[in-house]
């Protein structure tokens, strides 16, 4: 029966492949056959196979059925090579074999632009790779059955997906290391919004204006005073900095802003965002800060399912409070989201920038009672601005008939952080007994950490939080003043262009 259902599950692999991809790279053969859904594509067969002399005749069967799929494959690649019209296919594939290599359709900037050496990532291990099904387990294009063409961006990596029911549409590279920019913003809504009164009128200090210069922010003064809800709008309207900054401390408490990205990473991790580490809060560039189109669904989702967010998300202007004698006037900020402003249906999201992670966005819209999210790392604002390029994967997902999936977006608390503990999967024992400062506690059934003494792990983790955020700082400091000043002007409009008309020209 074993070898009947791996038979079944290869020949029923129809994934969409485009011309000439590369060779696939065999993954590892796993332990032991997954607990459910069909074992991966031909690639695992042979090494499976070395060990199954005695059942040479239903071997012969799997093998002749990964034939069958090979040829399925070369029909669906001639199929897509040729023109066609878009119609409603057959019923799109769903199950969770891994997909070959497809090279992702893709168009050149323009006018070309000269990208920075990417930072070196962690490696991606097979288990981050099949989170959300083994059908995302690609650095290339995948796609349901069936499922049109989607349109050629600039970007390196994106994912299309339902917000409420979960289902991924279609991505390329969804578990593929990328730098975040100011989308990171969204993973510090997700682990503070709640927290916070947004009533609370609170004073800006000067480590709060302690930021790269010439970096986007709302402008918030010296000594100023404000409450949370107005520092969300400039975070999330305005992409600031500086309210990064203010929400950061405070959500940390005692901790301040070192306890907040150990929280940031700690949210990551329960929501399944694997491969996502934070450095700073408002995602300007770190070493080591890292995330994926996959994780950044994953956090969105989370983020909209908040209220409060849904609807600062949406403003499209604000006002921030004149602060007298300083300003005594106050001044309107505009809401940067393209998307939001000029796509039918859209309910805001994030827009982002480094010269390190290009153009990064986020964006959601909800059509005929369906919210899909889109996700962009690595995008270029030519010859398409970035809210451009999601309104066409939209339009994409849209398309798609009902129930069209290669995989879905996990639920908070299903994924553990690894399939074993670090320590023990070096033959270590925990100091203490308690976890490895690596990641949370083991679970048990996915529920929440059991047990204690995690006092010093926990300490040590926020000490080398602390310490990366100031190395990530350090190099940028300005003085108080000089702070203020630049803060001043560029809530006076001295900020640049929009991401979503002529490009960023400051980091983001």
């Amino acid at each position: 029966m074993f070898v009947r259902g791996l038979a079944a599950s290869i020949a029923s692999a129809a994934w969409v492949a485009l011309p000439a991809p590369p060779p696939a790279r065999a993954p590892p053969t796993p332990p032991a056959p997954p607990a459910k859904g069909p074992f991966p594509a031909a690639q695992g067969v042979a090494p499976r196979a070395e060990g199954a002399a005695a059942r040479a005749g239903e071997w012969s069967a799997a093998v002749q059925a990964s034939e069958r799929a090979a040829a399925q494959g070369a029909e669906l690649t001639a199929a897509l090579a040729a023109p066609r019209a878009e119609s409603a296919a057959a019923p799109p594939a769903r199950g969770a074999t891994t997909p070959a290599f497809v090279p992702c359709p893709a168009v050149k900037p323009d006018p070309p632009v000269k990208r920075p050496a990417k930072p070196g990532a962690p490696e991606l291990t097979e288990y981050q790779r099949a989170v959300g099904g083994d059908g995302l387990a690609t650095a290339g294009l995948t796609i349901p059955q069936g499922a049109g063409a989607p349109p050629k961006l600039t970007a390196t990596s994106w994912l299309v997906a339902d917000m409420d029911s979960g289902e991924v549409l279609g991505g390329c590279g969804p578990h593929e290391y990328g730098t975040p920019a100011s989308v990171q913003k969204l993973l510090l809504a997700a682990t503070v919004m709640s927290k916070l009164d947004p009533k609370q009128v609170i004073q800006v200090n000067r480590a709060d204006l302690d930021f790269e210069a010439g970096s986007s922010a709302v402008g918030l003064l010296l000594g100023g005073k404000y409450s949370i809800e107005t520092l969300w709008l400039g975070l999330l309207l305005n992409s600031g900095n500086d309210a990064a900054n203010v929400l950061a401390r405070l959500g940390g408490g005692q901790g301040g802003v070192p306890a907040t990205i150990e929280a940031m990473n700690a949210e990551a991790r329960r929501l399944g965002a694997l491969q996502t580490h934070a450095v700073t809060p408002s995602g300007l560039d770190g070493e080591g800060q890292f995330t994926s189109a996959y994780d950044l669904a994953l956090i969105a989702r989370a983020c909209f399912a908040n209220e409060s967010f849904r609807k600062y998300v949406a403003t499209k202007q604000a006002q921030i409070p004149a602060q007298p004698p300083k300003d005594p006037r106050g001044f309107q900020i505009q809401n940067e989201n393209q998307l939001l402003l000029r796509y039918p249906g859209a309910l805001g999201g994030k827009t982002g920038f480094t010269t390190l992670a290009r153009h990064t966005f986020v964006g959601a819209a909800e059509r005929n009672g369906r919210r899909l999210v889109v996700t962009l790392l690595g995008a270029e604002a030519r010859p398409q601005r970035t809210w451009q390029q999601a309104a066409a994967l939209l339009d994409w997902g849209y398309a798609l008939p009902a129930g069209a999936s290669v995989g879905r977006l996990v639920n908070p608390d299903e994924v553990p952080p690894s399939p074993t503990p670090p320590a023990a999967a070096e033959g270590q024992q925990p100091a203490g007994g308690g976890a490895p400062a690596a990641g949370p506690l083991p679970r048990t059934s996915y529920g929440p950490p059991s047990g204690s003494g995690i006092g010093a792990p926990a300490m040590v983790a926020t000490m080398i939080v602390a310490a990366r955020w100031r190395r990530a700082n350090i190099r940028t400091r300005r003085t108080a003043l000089e702070a203020r000043r630049a803060a001043a002007a560029r809530g006076r409009g001295g900020r640049g262009g929009w991401e979503g008309q002529g490009g960023w020209d400051g980091r983001r």
